[in-house]
């Protein structure tokens, strides 16, 4: 069991990941993944032929968990949990990653224009090795959207790096009519599973 006094390791760059550890009172670290392209990636993101979006986010994650206790093996680092996680958005059972560049963060926005949308964020924990999964499910509807709408939320700046091309807690929650699942799952990290989770690895919250 791991003592309530230790950290965990979040092998993710996110700040969002990082403010929801922080609202459940969990201390973590920071473990840096190799993301960029003078380097080889730790984990290639790229979807498989014929995978579906749960089986993919299911991979994903467990790829970045496995990663990160790789990395944290090779650095000679304390081996506290790793926890990981990965988000996709879901549009007609297609997958809405991060997008490229500025234009296709428009299509995607478009397509998402007056429509109901899947959220699937799975998240993972190594612990000495043995990587448990969970996933989260949330339906988001959106109103229309005006093209003036989408320009502003990618001016913005929030479109960059975040599935679907949309932050929840940023300008795009002016276009959601209805969300029906975990809030801080859309956000990236969905606390309940996360809870879980750690509290199964002996991992106390609120502390």
């Amino acid at each position: 069991m791991v003592s309530a006094k230790d950290y965990i390791y979040l092998a993710s760059r996110s700040a969002r990941r990082r403010e929801l550890l922080k609202q459940i009172g969990i201390r973590h670290n920071v473990l840096l993944m190799r993301e960029t392209l003078t380097r080889p990636v730790d984990v290639d993101e790229t979807p498989l032929a014929e995978e579906s979006p749960t089986d993919y986010v299911y991979r994903i994650t467990h790829a970045k968990a496995e990663a990160g206790w790789l990395r944290l093996r090779q650095r000679k680092l304390p081996l506290s949990p790793v926890l990981a996680a990965d988000t996709v958005v879901v549009l007609d059972g297609c997958i809405l990653g991060k997008p490229r560049d500025t234009e296709h963060a428009e299509e995607m926005l478009r397509a998402l224009s007056g429509r109901k949308h899947q959220v699937l964020t799975a998240i993972g924990l190594a612990v000495q090795g043995e990587i448990k999964l969970r996933l989260s499910t949330t339906i988001v509807r959106f109103r229309d959207i005006s093209q003036r709408e989408i320009k502003a939320c990618i001016a913005s700046g929030e479109s960059h790096d975040k599935a679907g091309a949309y932050a929840i807690q940023g300008l795009a929650a002016a276009f959601i009519i209805e969300i029906c699942g975990s809030y801080s799952g859309v956000m990236g990290l969905p606390l309940f599973e996360t809870a879980q989770l750690l509290e199964e690895a002996g991992i106390s919250i609120f502390f």
